[in-house]
């Protein structure tokens, strides 16, 4: 049992289980087949397309939507897949409306724009839902290589490799596949164990081979996969946590919110996870957002957010600001923590503003500051991995570049496949 369950203030069963499981209902309801047709039919199918040029992944935006709109929403799905292979769960998670949704023209002229994510949700679950993999395997070429992490740009990078007819292993640390997408994102952002069946459906690729509970430089060394491979893939995300360098950071009640956000999303009765009456969450990210929504719909009284700079420099969007402040959330910006208080347990959290001291009383406190690389030495661009070095390439939130997203780790995955395949076949 979690010593949090036997602390003052920390309780579960808040709320009945019926509610928390209402609660957690995926917040955006999927499309119908006529709402699909009607939402394409807004679309101008621009030749010169800003919405794709926004999107990571180069998805064919006006293409697969057309497809919608005429009826083919298989069609439509590869259009999607060829280019994301996660096109499901990007559909799910992705903020489009910072990136293909705010620049569509729609927007720009209405204020109002196309729901791609939503038509790209509608388009994908279709095609899944038949049980059918649109993309069949080339001749096997013989080369081997190996991935670790089994993420979003792991996932992506092994399903391209397979597709050009290489052996994939891929190597998990964990005890399920999915990475960011089973473990870090909001339950009620993928509800129905989808990423789980995404990967599933990923797999029908055939020549991918997952090992879980496997990791770099405790069960092997990057020069053993190196050795026994003609290529390797690192996709092994941040498994570190920033610390917030105050007193009382070891205090009872004190956590991480990645893993309040991981155990979360494995409970069977969520109801039965506990969680404080007055919750404070340190940080601005999108981690951040979903630790403190998700503490208010498991009950919590007060949740309040504290960032230590302006609304515009939080890497959370307004859309998902916007989102938490509709859930019960306070949001604080321009303050920096001092110190957490309490004896044994956390009592309350002092924080400074414009040079002014403020209390917030807290009886549990989820840090989320940022995440960092752990592991062996490798080669690095400062925090972060260098994306190739010799037989090596790096993808996903552990390589230097992007925007820690998961439609960007699909991206950097799937490239760096097509630079295996192509180094691999010269």
């Amino acid at each position: 049992m979690s010593n949090q369950t036997l602390m003052p203030g920390i309780a579960a069963h808040r709320l009945p289980a019926e509610v928390v499981a209402e609660n957690f209902a995926h917040y955006m309801p999927a499309y119908d087949r006529h709402e699909a047709r009607v939402a394409a039919d807004r679309c101008y199918f621009c030749h010169d397309a800003p919405c794709m040029t926004a999107c990571p992944t180069a998805i064919d935006i006006p293409l697969f939507i057309r497809q919608i709109a005429t009826g083919t929403p298989e069609a439509a799905a590869r259009t999607i897949l060829s280019q994301n292979i996660l096109g499901g769960m990007c559909a799910r998670v992705c903020p489009t409306e910072t990136l293909c949704e705010e620049v569509c023209v729609r927007e720009v002229a209405e204020g109002k724009p196309v729901e791609i994510g939503r038509l790209q949700r509608y388009a994908t679950d279709t095609l899944m839902e038949k049980g059918v993999h649109p993309f069949t395997r080339a001749a096997a070429t013989g080369k081997r290589v190996a991935v670790v992490g089994a993420g979003p740009a792991g996932l992506a990078c092994a399903h391209r490799l397979a597709l050009h007819g290489h052996e994939v292993t891929v190597f998990e640390r964990r005890p399920k596949a999915g990475g960011l997408n089973e473990f870090g994102i909001a339950a009620y952002k993928s509800t129905d164990d989808f990423a789980a069946r995404e990967v599933a459906w990923l797999l029908q690729i055939g020549g991918i081979t997952i090992e879980t509970g496997r990791e770099l430089g405790r069960d092997f060394s990057l020069a053993s996969l190196e050795a026994d491979h003609d290529a390797v893939f690192l996709g092994i995300g941040l498994a570190g946590v920033n610390a917030l360098g105050v007193p009382g950071e070891d205090l009872a009640g004190v956590r991480n919110a990645v893993d309040f956000i991981a155990e979360l999303r494995q409970a069977a009765d969520k109801s039965a996870l506990p969680v404080g009456r007055d919750v404070v969450v340190i940080g601005g990210g999108m981690t951040a957002v979903d630790a403190a929504v998700q503490s208010k719909l498991l009950g919590a009284q007060s949740v309040t957010m504290v960032y230590r700079r302006g609304k515009e420099h939080m890497s959370a969007s307004l859309y998902e600001q916007d989102h938490a402040t509709a859930s019960g959330v306070t949001i604080l910006y321009g303050a920096a923590p001092v110190r957490i208080i309490g004896q044994g347990a956390v009592e309350a959290v002092e924080f400074i503003r414009d040079g002014e001291s403020f209390t917030l009383r807290a009886d549990q406190v989820f840090k989320a500051i940022g995440q960092t690389l752990v592991g062996e030495p490798i080669a690095r661009d400062g925090k972060k991995l260098v994306r190739r070095a010799g037989k090596v390439w790096a993808g996903g939130d552990c390589a230097a570049g992007g925007e820690d997203l998961t439609v960007t780790a699909v991206a950097q995955g799937r490239d760096a496949a097509e630079e295996i395949h192509a180094t691999l076949m010269a």
